[in-house]
């Protein structure tokens, strides 16, 4: 997770710092201007992903293109769902009470965070220093109050909270928590490709987070479970996601195309890795396409990539005083190697 837990931020702007956005796949990371332009729907979006109605207001990109945008207000909750569970209570917790963590490989779907798991661990990653459970008792060590979830839910792993499963609340964000994206109404194609902090917004109204810092997380000998769904919670962002398995996916579309699951902060929508007949379509470095229905858009990669996109195509929208960092740029390491700048 791009695990800070900085004080919540009112009218956080979410969107790409670094965005020099825009991918074609050629060798200079220039891009072409022939997009066929489809822009966000709003109407795609889940009954309540929203606390404010949706505006259109004037903004003005990175690359200094003044253009309009929609303006979402959301309380870093997913609409029409609990986040969770996260992280087993005892060594003998089976998978459907628990949640998932990303696969060693790097790649594939999650694994499931059992407490057989955590038990394993040790021999998962080869160290057998890792032990997040007391032997006596079968329980499992975990972040149980707003204080361990501060202390642990971040790169610097507080030390008490070392050896920990991390798992954290909605309960423990503050009363007036938000955050704002701005996400332009029409699409602009970049002149140059371009870096991803915060990837975009799910269609139930939560972020789609950059990469996690998973080696300050292993290197804490912590585990900062995911639900079944792929996301999971910090006092910075709220519930956020890192992987995508078909929780936020809208209904499948008539031609087969994989199902829409959220829109990038450059506008561009973000689909499943896979169509209905389980195939992938041939990708551009930023994981985009162009067809004629959809236009240009990307396709997310697998859950244990830890990454959605590889960069983002589109211009997004200067900073207004967004989050203080918001995470490694997108196509960072993948877990087991060296550690990427955290948030």
């Amino acid at each position: 997770m791009s695990i800070l837990t900085t004080p919540s931020l009112i009218g956080l702007i979410t969107f790409s710092i670094l965005a020099l956005a825009g991918c074609n796949g050629s060798s200079d990371g220039t891009t072409g201007k022939t997009d066929i332009y489809t822009g966000l729907d709003v109407s795609m979006f889940a009954n309540g992903a929203f606390i404010e109605k949706p505006q259109v207001v004037d903004c003005e990109t990175a690359q200094g293109t003044a253009t309009t945008c929609y303006q979402f207000v959301v309380s870093g909750a997913p609409a029409g769902r609990v986040p969770g569970p996260f992280c087993p209570r005892t060594i003998d917790d089976g998978a459907d009470v628990t949640g998932a963590w990303f696969s060693k490989d790097g790649s594939g779907d999650l694994v499931d965070l059992t407490g057989h798991f955590i038990l394993t661990l040790d021999e998962y990653y080869g160290d057998e220093k890792w032990v997040l459970y007391d032997a006596q008792t079968r329980n499992i060590r975990y972040t149980a109050t707003k204080e361990a979830c501060s202390g642990a839910a971040r790169p610097d792993v507080e030390e008490q909270y070392k050896q920990n499963c991390i798992e954290c609340e909605l309960a423990y964000l503050e009363d007036d928590f938000s955050q704002t994206y701005l996400i332009p109404t029409t699409p602009i194609p970049a002149a140059q490709t371009g870096r991803v902090r915060t990837v975009g917004i799910a269609l139930d109204g939560t972020e789609l987070s950059g990469p996690a810092p998973i080696d300050a997380i292993l290197g804490s000998y912590t585990i900062a479970a995911f639900d079944d769904c792929g996301g999971h919670i910090n006092l910075h962002q709220g519930y956020h996601y890192h992987a995508t398995t078909g929780c936020t996916d809208a209904l499948a579309s008539e031609d087969g195309h994989a199902s829409l699951i959220g829109y990038a902060v450059d506008g561009y929508g973000i689909y499943a890795m896979r169509d209905a007949q389980g195939k992938e379509e041939s990708l551009d470095e930023c994981r985009g396409t162009t067809d004629d229905i959809r236009g240009y858009h990307y396709h997310a990669a697998s859950p244990s990539e830890n990454m959605f996109i590889g960069c983002l195509h589109g211009e997004t929208v200067r900073p207004a005083g967004g989050p203080l960092g918001g995470g490694p740029p997108v196509g960072g390491p993948p877990p087991g190697s060296a550690p990427p700048d955290h948030d």
